[in-house]
């Protein structure tokens, strides 16, 4: 019998923001719309077609989604910068490293916060790579920013966030920290110096929407490699050269959106920074742990739950009955939102044979 089978009452609201979708289990590479961000959406596509696009309410859905996200994470608005992607974001931090410095990683991690510093090999930059859970003894004096994911994409586990800040202080390091697949915990991104976050998966936006902070001084070391007219003191203002006036903050750092993507991202974002975090994660969480119980498995406190399957036999049985996952690193990934319910789990262990 399910243990805790019971949903959380306070999830209910979120889960009726979002249309049904049983089965699906796959938050953790691309999250589902809320009912909001779809009619948005489509609001915006409709206007479009018919000639009449609302830039100013583009440039209003790009400032809602910036202060939600400025809500949710626990920092001031100053504090964000908008892109594209992770990579592009991530690379920012590593363009900032001077010649020879020396950037710690995990070993596995998404290669989002891996590559951007491996590109500047050729100017000495060295990166080492270590288990998740050897970070804060991994760090020393000699480690320029230690980069990593807060929740690992390939299985979920959770890094000792409270560890590395610790050892990060001791020896001067940066903090780097991707919380893109940590979207179903409350995080207080000003513990960290740089965050970043790809917003298309458990925040529930379309892809093309990210998010970078950066406490003070930090954010003036970032050099703002991709400066564009959105950069500028003045938006529209600054459509012209031959002069550059960057906005103060981290919106120096700004890319110019990608319009309809900041359409839909601002219901997400504004759903998401109402919502009860603790709420999400305890209900995420169980229902993950609830599926390791029945196979068998010790709880693990992640909404991520990772398999092995290297042959993929295991993902063929979970998608033969209708459940979505994704194949990983020689595992099957499942990931519980608040979408999913107790009825998600026992179809994922029938499917198993639990």
């Amino acid at each position: 019998m399910l243990q805790h089978a019971r949903p959380v009452p306070r999830i209910a609201p979120l889960a009726d923001a979002f249309a049904p979708a049983p089965g699906y289990l796959d938050a953790a590479t691309v999250g589902l719309p809320a009912r909001a961000t779809a009619a948005a959406m489509h609001a915006a596509l409709d206007d479009w077609q018919a000639g009449n696009p609302d830039l100013a309410g583009y440039d209003a859905a790009v400032a809602s989604a910036r202060e939600s996200y400025a809500r949710l994470v626990g920092v001031g608005v100053t504090d964000v910068a908008i892109g594209s992607q992770t990579s592009v974001l991530v690379g920012l931090v590593a363009a900032a490293l001077p010649d020879g410095a020396e950037v710690l990683t995990v070993d596995g991690d998404f290669s989002s916060v891996v590559y951007p510093f491996l590109a500047h090999a050729h100017r000495g930059v060295t990166v080492r790579h270590v288990p998740v859970e050897a970070l804060p003894d991994e760090i020393r004096a000699g480690t320029a920013v230690v980069a990593f994911s807060l929740v690992q994409s390939r299985d979920g586990r959770v890094a000792d966030a409270d560890a590395i800040t610790a050892a990060a202080r001791r020896t001067g390091a940066l903090t780097l920290c991707d919380t893109t697949q940590a979207g179903w915990l409350p995080i207080d991104a000003g513990r960290f110096d740089v965050t970043v976050c790809s917003a298309y998966k458990w925040l529930s936006a379309p892809r093309g929407v990210a998010f970078l902070t950066a406490r003070a001084p930090v954010v003036d070391l970032l050099p703002a490699l991709a400066a564009g007219w959105y950069a500028g003191d003045d938006v529209w203002g600054s459509c012209y050269g031959p002069h550059m006036r960057l906005a103060t903050g981290a919106r120096r750092l700004d890319v110019s959106p990608a319009w309809l993507c900041w359409v839909g991202a601002a219901p997400a974002l504004e759903l998401w920074a109402g919502a009860d975090l603790g709420a999400v994660r305890d209900h995420t969480v169980r229902l993950a742990d609830d599926l390791r119980t029945g196979l068998g498995l010790a709880p693990a406190g992640s909404a991520i739950v990772s398999l092995p399957d290297p042959d993929g036999r295991v993902a063929e049985r979970l998608r033969a009955a209708d459940l979505r996952v994704a194949g990983r690193a020689g595992g099957v990934r499942l990931a519980f939102h608040v979408w999913n319910d107790a009825d998600d789990v026992a179809r994922a262990r029938a499917a198993l044979g639990a």
